[in-house]
């Protein structure tokens, strides 16, 4: 079973890692997210579940605003051949999270360490970094040194690379 929300707070209060959460209706494409701005201070992220030929599997994470190329992304992030969109089933298998509510903080319930995990160089220059836990009905707003404390104590590397146009 994938986490909870509820066990993602308890384990950033483990790791010590400060975190505030506004709750909100659903929010399903940046579009609707971007209705809250002003409310939430930071880099808001937009993530990107994508697979490739060989089905190694990857989560880009950038900012809201991020124009990604994704016929030559795989160049970048190490991908086997162009990429496409990984499907809901394996996004549920993988990050236990529903398209829609794709989140960095996913990392969580990949205990396989199946997906490589992508921060946009940009979007780590906030310091602080909004993200959805594991719920679209939420959003997070984390450190971006936490985050990568976070990302680490989940058994993941996070590659940091510039990723937007």
């Amino acid at each position: 079973m994938p986490k909870t929300e509820a066990e993602l707070f308890a384990f950033l209060a483990e790791l010590g890692i400060d975190a505030s959460t506004m709750r909100h209706p659903p929010l399903f494409t940046v579009a609707d997210s971007q209705a809250l701005r002003g409310e939430i201070a930071g880099g808001h992220t937009k993530n990107l579940f994508l697979k490739d030929k060989k089905d190694n599997f990857f989560l880009v994470t950038v900012g809201e605003e991020a124009v990604v190329d994704l016929k030559q992304i795989h160049h970048l992030i190490g991908a086997s051949g162009k990429v496409s969109f990984g499907k809901p089933e394996m996004l549920m298998e993988l990050l236990g999270v529903a398209p829609g509510a794709v989140t960095v903080f996913g990392v969580i319930n990949d205990t396989a360490r199946r997906v490589k995990l992508i921060l946009d160089e940009e979007l780590m220059t906030h310091s602080l970094i909004n993200a959805h836990p594991l719920t679209n009905e939420a959003t997070t707003s984390i450190g971006a040194d936490d985050l990568l404390k976070f990302v680490k104590a989940t058994g993941h590397d996070a590659a940091i690379l510039k990723v937007s146009a």
